[in-house]
């Protein structure tokens, strides 16, 4: 199909859907406020199934469109443009999926595959740890046999939407005594069970997105590993590539729908006439520009050091929009007599962009010794 008879149906078929009820849900969800209309935006996501729009980039032979890069690209553009809610399946559609089609065995793939595409299980992703952090290969999480099942116990942190997930693929030492990046393993572990507790993190925002799991020897049957037992970093690797692929386009249309607001405001109030915050204005622009160009660029690029750069672009950039929002809003952006409103919203929750997902210090460490070829950092 050409991309602008694809650009055309995805336009026309969100239009004629995000009506009635779906309407009241524009704008919705996202970073920072992932509370609003959870089990509505859910079942959005559901009617979106219904017309084969979950999973575009998927194979057809696993439930997607087989849609090209160009096509991704488009789709999620004309997504954010509408304005259509944020989704809440984003682990399992763009993190998960896309790995156990990359990784995973022809039975992992038949029985998660489907309920991804569906929307009818919602998956949470546990990396990081209380000692761990950003550092993936720190992790102490352990997991060992017991028949045909893997005991899993430890802690992880900074989980995203746990607390509504059916599933965790999780980073576990499934050899003792190993270190680093060698003797872990990439599992498949339900979390409505007895040893799995999720317990959500109150925010500067005053909300609650990210959670502490504890696994209490918490079970997962064996075939549940992802690539061989003690292979779980390179499967990891793969995962977090595609947790930076094409659906960053459409981010930045949300962006760039933030900096218009936030020109817009500047100018009514008369924060334009002032030439320093005209000039962060302008360098804001800019720098969605740049932003941009360097993601089409490397779209498709699994090089290493090519997600990083991106995580640093867009982290940094989004931060220091949150500051700018605050600058414009001059003193009164300190007063919230009536809760926060989106520009302190914004700002606050912003403070973790350069955070999760990689803080910043990991991934310009990963482009210094990956691409540069730099001495490795000094580890205890």
């Amino acid at each position: 199909m050409p991309d602008q008879d694809f650009r055309d149906e995805v336009r026309t078929w969100l239009a004629e859907h995000l009506r009635g009820d779906f309407a009241k849900l524009r704008g919705r969800g996202g970073p920072g406020r992932e509370h609003e209309a959870f089990e509505e935006r859910l079942a959005w996501e559901r009617e979106l199934a219904t017309g084969g729009w979950n999973c575009v980039g998927w194979p057809v032979e696993h439930g997607g469109r087989g849609a090209t890069l160009e096509q991704q690209v488009i789709f999620h553009e004309e997504y954010a443009l509408s304005d259509a809610p944020a989704k809440v399946g984003h682990f399992g559609q763009e993190l998960l999926g896309p790995t156990l089609i990359a990784f995973g065995t022809p039975e992992q793939q038949r029985r998660f595959l489907p309920p991804i595409v569906a929307a009818e299980e919602l998956w949470c992703q546990g990396y990081s740890e209380p000692g761990a952090g950003s550092d993936l290969a720190a992790v102490s999480t352990s997991a060992r046999l017991d028949g045909d099942e893997w005991v899993v116990t430890g802690q992880k942190v900074w989980t995203s939407l746990a607390q509504h997930a059916d599933w965790c693929f999780a980073v576990a030492r499934t050899e003792p005594g190993s270190k680093r990046h060698k003797g872990l393993s990439y599992l498949l572990v339900p979390m409505r069970q007895s040893g799995v507790d999720a317990r959500p993190i109150v925010q500067l925002t005053g909300t609650a997105e990210f959670n502490e799991v504890f696994f209490d020897g918490a079970r997962t049957h064996r075939d549940l590993a992802v690539g061989e037992p003690g292979d779980g970093w390179r499967v990891a690797m793969g995962t977090l590539a595609f947790e930076r692929g094409v659906a960053t386009l459409g981010q930045q249309v949300g962006f760039r729908r933030e900096l218009t607001a936030l020109t817009d405001l500047a100018r009514t109030t008369g924060a334009l006439d002032d030439p320093v915050l005209a000039e962060r204005v302008d360098r804001a622009w800019l720098g969605l520009e740049v932003m941009r160009a360097h993601a089409i660029r490397t779209l498709g690029d699994r090089g290493p050091g090519t997600a990083s750069v991106a995580k640093l672009v867009w982290a940094n950039w989004h931060r220091t929009l949150g500051e700018l929002a605050m600058a414009i809003r001059g003193a009164a952006g300190m007063l919230a007599p009536d809760g926060l409103d989106d520009w302190q919203r914004l700002y606050l929750f912003t403070r973790a962009d350069t955070i999760y997902g990689g803080s910043n210090e990991i991934q310009r460490n990963i482009i210094a010794e990956r691409v540069l070829g730099l001495p490795r950092e000094a580890r205890p």
